[in-house]
């Protein structure tokens, strides 16, 4: 099972309840440092769930093109026979 940012996001928000909840200093510290991580985990899961979308379309973009461009060569030489033949 792949983690997700929305996850890692939950994750977060129960330990800010428990730092909010705690009685004591060292627990709540505890709490805030690993919120900070669960965020900082998100976030990167967030940045690179981007990147890979952008790469996708980037990938898509590129292959639409070079189909086209290979259509156009073929229809240009179907037009080059045609005035040959």
């Amino acid at each position: 099972m792949s983690a997700t940012s929305e996850f890692y996001m939950t994750q977060a928000e129960s330990c800010a309840r428990e730092a909010e909840a705690a009685v004591l200093d060292n627990v709540r510290d505890r709490c805030r440092r690993s919120e900070q991580s669960w965020r900082a985990m998100a976030e990167k899961l967030q940045r690179a769930e981007v990147m890979r979308d952008r790469q996708a379309a980037d990938k898509a973009a590129r292959i639409e093109s070079e189909a086209e461009a290979e259509s156009d060569a073929f229809d240009d030489e179907i037009v080059a026979e045609a005035a040959h033949g």
